[in-house]
């Protein structure tokens, strides 16, 4: 041991992590022979192995032995600790061999569900019932239990009197929350008695137990540094104080401000340093949130003065001045002692090379980012890195990096649910899920490694014609509905092969075990996409998750309804992240706060700045209540602050700093984060000195056209040929005709036709559809009474109707049709019969064919005929038939009279509107239904019933002399009163033209 005490050094913010440490390591480890190959560094991440052998590349000028590198932790648990000490030689022997390995954790994941699910009716607490909550709740279960034994705490100091204590004067919910949590966690370690196993964190801090003492006993033969480690777990603080005290060893920490004040330092509260044994560890008043907290408490942890921690004088190549290490500290003081800011010298708070960026929202933040990022590149040899835990912005940005052809790759990874791959395998469980709906079924069929290959192009055309043939409201569930709609547009053959794939997936019973249902869903994604599934790094990242979980599932023996499938691999797969191979552009970066630590660059810009994303809303955890966990030792949600500051504290060492923020997110406005409102505060009236706002001003103009600005979009006018303009007029097309003639033009003439949507809401042309359909198939089955509304209910049945049509318009609709029932067969009692439902006809009128169908035609007891129209809703005002904008009636009873209805010729006498809508005028015994004619009444103005055909006649001819034989132009919206379909106002670009319109131009008609 040494005699000059511990080796602890701490690298200060602005000179620059790894580049310092190697810097240092260089000259005093390295030797002629082996050069610095005999030297062990641990580190805290694989990530910052690899930063520093980048630092050791740029340091090297020339040759160079690399020292070893072993991963032994970082401060979430997510990162991957690693076996540092099963390969390592502690001292001669083999480290790990007397202790036992570790337990699988996609099996224990398993297994926790397996034991809540043998719970259920056992427990107080009601355990979740569903396969896929049963899996959420377990996941919770072991990242809680994790937590534990990082911080050496185990299962029987939960039935410690003073836990049980604060236990029961808490909620109910608590206390049943913690039971739960103690019965599955004594489950558990029950059986890993039994497999001779323990959890990777028991065995990772038996590994380091084992090797701290085999190293304090038996120092090895060659140096030790530990060099960025900062995580708090007490065996680790243990193993970091022996390596401290190896001879030619040492601990070197980032950004421990030595300079602190000691009384500040004091206030920052015990740290898990108690002044009284019965004391909790962390006390009520603990500045947890300060970035110097944790690093206080792995000083405390270890036995270390900060006084015995020695500065390391190596800086950087990108080393920042020295006062910017002095003004982070100041600006991270606790409330109390920031009174002083008013008082501060300049040289205490300069940020020299820090600026402050403020944009309107996440898109024009990405923008102004990439617009930094792509400066930076015109200096020789600059690099430039962006920090954000915003996964969302880092997208945004490599995006529009792809401007300039620079290919960035976010280190951060991306989840496995958002590669190609991963949503294949997504897809396939949520068509399970959702028994083969349209919008799932479609995005699957379509998906860019669907027979990926030659025939991808003629799959992609069926699977289009397919999607055409799905718009509108959703089928009835399963694959069989599917394989008569495809038969109905001629796709058999193709639907044939897209059904061999999922019908397997359909085939698995209630009760299938896990690895079984995996197999089928791996098996399908082969069969669509082929290998190029497992080809890229997302495929191969992939099958590796499957494989596990195969593998843990058959082991644990797990159950799961295939149609939870979705929401469990959705859950699972969001913790995987796919990180890009190799090849972004070498001088820029893109880091999550775990990926940034360790790493520099001599452009940092932190983005996402806003409360919520950085820092991270604090999460408490699920199961165990907060004042237990203080009691137990276990730093409380509000830790996660303290270590975000500690990582904008590291980035703001950097020489050149930008700080963004937007004013809002997608959804609503945000609040600046508080560690930007605490550097507006320190900087006071020098703020807006450290403004940026020509990379914003730049964002705003970038797709800006400098050019003179085109015309304005006039009012369409389009004149097609004569020829063109020869079409057939239908009888509700001549109301559009002459109310916006450009909708006429674009439906008659160009033929174009709005699409629903897939799986759409029933709209209310699809409830008129459907009512023309019911009473059509009821008057062809001969109109009997009593017979309406079963046909009603069996044709609803099988259009597997919207949940909300059954349960809030099927009862009206019911109401409606029954009006209908009795109505008609009292007039039959009054010698009106049905002549025909649901026909068509057409006539010949001035060289142009009108056709329409007819809703219904009756036969009055004197002979004539009676028009009738059925209307879902209420029928057009008395008025709008007057001005030549309903005449839908009168052109149906022109094609009557004309003789082209086969089933019913005559003079029509009557014109009617059969409405299923809730009568407000009248009293009805339900409410619902009552007839309306189009004609002149003592209360209303109209048309005289004698003029109806001859008024339709005279305003048919005039838009056939005017639109259809003559040369006037289709002006979008002529007559701007009468209401229309929007079908077309996006066509005819309504918005930019509308709001401009003179007077003049707007009665033109």
């Amino acid at each position: 041991m040494t005699d000059r005490g511990p080796n602890l050094y701490s690298i200060a913010a602005h000179r620059g992590f790894a580049d310092a440490l190697v810097a240092g390591l260089i000259p005093r480890y390295a030797n002629p022979d082996t050069g610095l190959a005999r030297l062990t560094l641990l580190l805290p991440s694989a990530r910052a192995a690899r930063t520093v052998t980048e630092a050791f590349v740029r340091l090297s000028q020339g040759g160079l032995l690399l020292p070893r590198m072993a991963v032994v932790g970082d401060l979430d648990l997510d990162e991957t600790l690693g076996a540092l000490f099963d390969t390592l030689n502690a001292g001669g022997g083999d480290a790990g061999a007397d202790i036992p390995p570790a337990a699988d954790p996609v099996r224990r994941w398993l297994r926790l569900a397996e034991l809540l699910a043998g719970l259920e009716g056992e427990t107080d607490e009601e355990t979740p019932r569903s396969g896929a909550a049963r899996l959420r709740r377990a996941f919770d279960i072991g990242r809680t239990m994790d937590r534990l034994l990082v911080e050496g705490i185990g299962p029987e100091q939960l039935l410690e009197d003073r836990v049980v204590g604060i236990v029961g004067e808490l909620s109910e919910h608590w206390g049943k929350a913690t039971h739960l949590f103690a019965t599955v966690q004594q489950l558990w370690l029950h059986e890993l008695v039994m497999r001779g196993e323990v959890d990777a964190p028991a065995r990772r801090n038996l590994l380091f137990e084992h090797a701290a003492h085999r190293w304090k006993i038996s120092p090895p033969a060659h140096p030790i540094v530990a060099a960025g480690v900062t995580s708090a777990s007490p065996a680790l603080a243990r193993l970091l104080r022996v390596v401290a005290e190896l001879p030619g060893s040492a601990v070197i920490l980032p950004d421990l401000d030595l300079a602190l004040d000691q009384d500040i330092w004091d206030a920052l509260g015990t740290a898990g340093k108690p002044e009284a044994p019965d004391d909790p560890p962390f006390a009520p008043g603990d500045a947890v949130t300060h970035p110097q907290y944790h690093l206080k408490l792995l000083l405390n942890r270890m036995g270390i003065a900060r006084g015995e921690v020695r500065p390391w004088h190596r800086a950087g190549l990108g080393a920042a001045p020295p006062e910017r290490s002095r003004a982070i500290s100041n600006l991270f003081l606790p409330p109390a002692p920031s009174a002083r800011w008013a008082s501060l010298p300049a040289e205490q708070r300069r940020l020299g090379g820090v600026r402050l960026m403020e944009s309107a929202h996440p898109g024009e933040e990405a923008q102004a980012i990439a617009i930094l990022m792509r400066a930076a590149l015109e200096v020789p040899e600059k690099r430039v890195a962006l920090v954000t835990p915003d996964r969302g912005l880092a997208s945004r940005v490599v995006a529009q990096l792809q401007r300039w052809n620079i290919a960035a790759d976010d280190t951060a990874g991306r989840p496995l649910p958002q590669t190609a791959a991963g949503r294949v395998v997504l897809l396939l469980a949520e068509v399970l899920a959702e028994d083969a709906a349209p919008v799932p079924l479609m995005a699957l069929l379509a998906h860019p490694l669907a027979r990926f290959g030659e025939r991808r192009a003629h799959w992609l055309e069926q699977a289009r014609k397919f999607d055409l043939a799905l718009r509108g409201p959703r089928p009835a569930p399963g694959l069989a509905v599917l394989a008569e709609r495809a038969m109905e547009h001629k796709l058999g053959e193709w639907w044939a092969e897209a059904e061999a794939i999922l019908a397997p997936c359909f085939a698995l019973s209630p009760g299938a075990p896990l690895a079984d249902s995996l197999d089928t869903l791996s098996a399908a994604a082969e069969a669509l996409c082929g290998e190029a599934i497992w080809g890229n790094a997302d495929g191969r990242a992939l099958a590796t998750f499957l494989e596990e979980l195969r593998e843990a599932a058959r082991e644990a023996g797990s159950r799961l309804d295939p149609r939870e499938l979705h929401a469990m691999l959705r859950d699972a797969m969001e913790r995987i992240s796919v990180r890009p191979p190799w090849g972004g552009h070498p001088r820029v970066a893109i880091y999550g706060l775990l990926e940034a630590r360790m790493a520099r660059a001599d452009l940092v810009i932190c983005g996402g700045l806003v409360e919520g994303v950085w820092p991270a809303s604090p999460a408490p955890d699920p199961l165990l209540p907060p004042a237990v966990l203080r009691a137990l030792g276990v730093p409380g949600a509000d830790f996660r602050i303290g270590l975000s500051a500690h990582d904008l504290a590291a980035a703001l060492g950097a020489p050149e700093v930008v700080l963004s923020w937007a004013q809002r997110d997608d959804g609503a406005p945000v609040i600046p984060s508080r560690f930007v409102l605490r550097i507006k505060a320190m900087l006071g009236e020098l703020a807006e000195k450290h403004a940026e706002t020509e990379a914003v001003r730049f964002a705003r103009l970038i797709d800006t056209d400098d050019a003179d600005p085109g015309e304005r979009y006039p009012r369409p006018k389009p004149m097609p040929s004569a020829e063109q303009r020869r079409v057939d007029i239908s009888v509700t097309g001549l109301d559009r005709l002459r109310s916006d003639p450009y909708q006429f033009y674009a439906s008659a003439i160009l033929r174009l036709k709005a699409l629903d949507g897939l799986d759409a809401d029933p709209s209310y042309a699809w409830q008129g559809i459907t009512v023309h359909k019911i009473l059509e198939r009821w008057h062809k089955q001969g109109g009997k009474p009593g017979t309406l509304l079963p046909i009603a209910g069996d044709m609803l049945d099988a259009m597997h109707a919207h949940p909300l049509m059954r349960g809030l318009w099927r009862p009206r609709l019911f109401k409606a049709l029954e009006w209908i029932n009795q109505t008609v067969v009292q007039l039959h009692g009054e010698g009106r019969e049905v002549l025909a439902s649901e026909v068509w006809g057409d006539m010949n009128f001035q060289g142009v064919r009108i056709h329409g169908r007819a809703d219904r035609i009756d036969r009055l007891a004197d002979g004539a005929l009676a028009i009738v129209d059925y209307k879902t809703g209420s029928p057009p005002s008395n008025a709008m038939v007057k001005q030549g904008y309903s005449l839908q009636l009168g052109l149906i009873g022109m094609i009557a009279a004309a003789g082209g209805f086969k089933e019913a010729s005559g003079s029509p006498a009557d014109f009617e509107y059969w409405s299923l809508a809730k009568d407000t005028k009248r009293k009805q015994v339900n409410g619902f239904g009552y007839v309306a004619s189009p004609f002149k009444t003592s209360r209303s103005d109209g048309i005289e019933k004698e003029e109806f055909l001859e008024v339709t006649e005279n305003y048919l001819k005039s838009a056939i002399e005017r639109w259809i034989t003559g040369s006037d132009p289709f002006t979008a919206r002529l007559n701007l009163d009468v209401p229309v379909y929007n079908d077309y106002d996006q066509l005819m670009r309504l918005d930019e033209w509308l709001p401009r319109l003179t007077n003049e131009e707007a009665n033109e008609a």
